[in-house]
């Protein structure tokens, strides 16, 4: 509209600004030309504040405040000040609350719209009353209830759009009446009921969106009159039966969109008539039978969307005259055959899907004439042969799956060349053989590289360390020996690392503790060996780690008890492991299962299992560990076999013995030990018994020889321990000599020493003590 700023009118400015007033705070300061100053004023003023428009007389005929962020009710707006109004537009705002049905006052409107607001309750009937109205747009609101009957008053109706509310029940009949209607838009709701026959009476529509909403039934073959149509979309509901050959004769259709439902049947030839058309999408059904060759008709096409079906029969050569063609997806359903060469023809084709089908031959080498191909998915067919070589011509490359095939080749000749936007590459579950490049270091946007389950020799080159945005990692089963590059440590980006099932040998560089995005790493099924490094304690994000089935040894680290918030699964089963399980496993607050079976560990299982209450599955099964098994659901719901193979765990279940008989074995246990340690030390206190009256027996004798005396004294007043015809005892030379206090030795010689000691008696003797020969 282009009207003079001018107005007589000042019921209109109150009007307006009992509405402002009626506004929160901030929005007001969003209407700073709104307001009645100077005195006298009045008139010229309203026709200039913002988004107010006036015709000749001087009257509103037009409010437009889209996108203004204007927070509120439409509760005191005064729609009986305003009989000359012809459009209202609040568009984009923050509105909210019911549609008054007052709004039935503004009997010239032919424009109304309030939608992307917050508007809630029911559309009012009133609106039916707006005999002039030719535009209603209530899009993006909160309104509910069903689209009321009233509507079918609006004979001059030419855009009805209601789409992304929340409005129920059935489309009405007389919506039919609405002949003058282009545009109508009712998806994103909850209708339900059948698309109604009667549209086909809206002849002068081009847009009909009726998607994601709860319809069903079959599409009326009565849309097939719609000769205007150009955009049709009815994707995301309920629709079965077949697609009706008559939509052959909306010869203007750009744009038919019926995913996401149930239709079945074979795809009508006549789709082919439909020349004018540019976007195809027919996946996510149960459409069966070929794929019509006089699709190939609609040269215009840029989006063909197929995928999804039971779609059967091989990919008819005709599609390569779809010149426009940038998206081609068939993919998901039962095509056989060999990919057609005329693929090549498809210059334009950006996107190209065919994985999960029967499809078999080799790949064409056509596909290298693809130069602006940004996708490739082939995977889950049975392609053969090795990767054609002119491949390198695909340097457009971003994403590329040809995983689960039966293709073969040498895996350094897969992809030579310049990929410098390639960032996902899936090659995995074939047949290929050889080393891997050391040229994967060079791809500066590669995401994730997967050749799992091939044949693979050779040792993992240092320099994929170089590929600084690789996330994931997946080399699994496959023949790759040799270390664990350190290099790897340099991934920083890397949040799955999978190795396994390979012959990988020596220790786990600490290094790849430094990979702090981790969250998967498996390096199970190989010949590991030596400690396991406690940097994988700083893997702090990591939810699944498997070293199982390798030859690892030493301790558990004591450092995994910092992967206690993210830690789900630990398996650490068939190694060497020894020494007890560290109570700091406790720690893992996350930890669902726990495998440390076939492993050397002893001791006691820590009692702090009982209160790891989300842990429910373990297994420590054919280790050396005893004692009682804690209390906790995990070891409760274990089966047998989880705890076997250990003799010294009890139970009050599971096969194992009572703690009872456990504590009985324990305690004979120490008395056996302390029997065992009493015995030898007895038997040397009888020795040196024995040794000692051998001594002086020995000392006896000479004295007697040498001196002929029969007194009991000697010249230094010392008795020998024989003159006192053994009624001297151990104890009494202990007690005597304060055992063998150095305060009572007397000399000291090579094979012992002497001391002096004196008995109850008063007598003085002396005791010689022989060095132990003990070890």
């Amino acid at each position: 509209f282009s009207l003079p700023v001018s107005s007589d009118s000042t019921e209109e400015a109150r009007a307006l600004l009992k509405w402002k007033t009626s506004l929160q705070i901030h929005s007001r300061s969003l209407l700073p030309s709104w307001t009645l100053s100077p005195v006298n004023a009045t008139k010229k003023n309203l026709c200039a504040w913002s988004g107010i428009y006036c015709n000749h007389d001087e009257r509103v005929v037009g409010i437009n405040l889209t996108t203004t962020s204007l927070n509120g009710t439409l509760d005191e707006f005064s729609f009986s000040s305003f009989p000359d109004l012809l459009f209202l537009n609040l568009f984009n705002n923050e509105l909210f609350g019911i549609i008054p049905p007052q709004i039935s006052q503004l009997f010239k409107l032919q424009y109304l719209d309030l939608s992307a607001n917050k508007l809630s309750g029911k559309i009012p009937p009133e609106i039916g009353q707006l005999s002039f109205l030719s535009e209603l747009s209530l899009y993006s609101n909160c309104l509910n209830g069903s689209i009321p009957q009233s509507l079918g008053n609006l004979s001059k109706q030419s855009l009805l759009s209601l789409y992304n509310n929340s409005l129920s029940g059935y489309i009405p009949p007389v919506i039919g009446n609405l002949i003058s209607l282009s545009t109508l838009d009712l998806s994103l709701n909850q209708l339900i009921g059948s698309v109604p026959f009667f549209l086909g009476n809206l002849t002068n529509l081009v847009t009909l969106h009726l998607f994601n909403n709860s319809l069903s039934g079959f599409i009326p073959s009565t849309l097939g009159k719609l000769k205007c149509l150009s955009n049709l979309n009815m994707s995301m509901n309920h629709l079965s039966g077949a697609i009706p050959s008559s939509i052959g004769n909306v010869r203007n259709l750009r744009s038919l969109f019926l995913y996401s439902n149930e239709l079945s049947g074979s795809i009508p030839k006549e789709i082919g008539n439909l020349r004018s058309l540019s976007n195809l999408d027919l996946s996510i059904n149960r459409l069966n039978g070929v794929i019509p060759s006089s699709i190939g008709n609609s040269n215009n096409l840029s989006i063909l969307y197929l995928y999804s079906n039971q779609l059967s029969g091989s990919i008819p050569k005709e599609i390569g005259n779809l010149k426009c063609l940038f998206d081609l997806e068939l993919s998901m359903n039962n095509l056989t055959g060999v990919i057609p060469s005329s693929i090549g023809n498809l210059r334009n084709l950006r996107l190209l899907y065919l994985y999960r089908n029967e499809l078999s031959g080799s790949i064409p080498q056509a596909i290298g004439n693809l130069v602006e191909l940004v996708s490739l998915l082939l995977g889950f067919n049975y392609f053969r042969g090795p990767i054609p070589k002119n491949f390198k011509n695909l340097t457009n490359l971003v994403r590329v799956r040809m995983n689960q095939n039966n293709l073969s080749g040498n895996i350094s000749e897969a992809f030579v060349g310049t990929y410098p936007t390639l960032s996902f590459l899936d090659l995995s579950h074939n047949n290929f053989h050889g080393q891997i490049s050391s040229d994967w270091g060079r791809f500066p946007q590669l995401g994730t590289l997967d050749f799992s389950v091939n044949n693979i020799t050779g040792s993992i080159p240092p320099e994929i360390g170089n590929s600084s945005k690789l996330q994931v990692l997946n080399l699994s089963s496959n023949h790759i020996g040799g270390k664990i590059p350190m290099e790897l440590g340099r991934l920083s980006s890397l949040n799955k690392l999978i190795l396994n099932k390979n012959q990988l040998f020596g220790s786990l560089p600490p290094e790849i503790g430094t990979l702090t995005e981790l969250e998967l790493l498996d390096l199970s099924e190989n010949r590991l060996s030596n400690a396991i490094p406690g940097s994988l304690g700083n893997l702090l994000k990591v939810h699944y780690l498997n070293l199982s089935n390798n030859e690892f040894s030493h301790k558990i680290p004591t450092q995994f008890e910092k992967l206690q918030l993210q830690l789900s699964e630990l398996d650490l089963s068939q190694n060497f492991l020894e020494g007890e399980i560290p109570s700091q496993i406790c720690n893992m607050e996350s930890l669902v299962k726990l495998n440390l079976s076939y492993n050397q560990l002893s001791g006691f299982i820590p009692n702090c299992f009982e209160d790891m209450h989300g842990l429910s599955s373990i297994d420590i099964s054919y280790n050396r560990l005893q004692g009682p098994v804690p209390f906790s659901k995990a070891f409760r719901d274990a089966p047998a076999e989880a705890l076997q193979g250990n003799r010294g765990l009890c139970g009050d279940d599971k096969g194992l013995s009572s703690c009872k008989a456990f504590r009985s074995s324990r305690r004979a246990s120490v008395k056996k030990l302390i029997i065992m340690i009493l015995l030898p030390l007895l038997g040397v206190l009888a020795l040196s018994i024995i040794s000692i009256g051998l001594l002086f027996n020995s000392r006896r004798t000479k004295m007697v020889s040498q001196t002929g005396q029969s007194s009991p004294a000697n010249a230094s007043g010392f008795l020998s321990t024989l003159t006192l015809e053994g009624k001297i005892t151990y104890d009494q030379i202990i007690r005597a000599t304060n055992d063998f206090d150095e305060e009572y030795c007397i000399g000291k010689g090579a094979q012992g020493s002497l001391y002096k000691a004196k008995l109850q008696s008063e007598d003085l003797i002396a005791v010689k003590k022989f060095n132990s020969q003990l070890p």
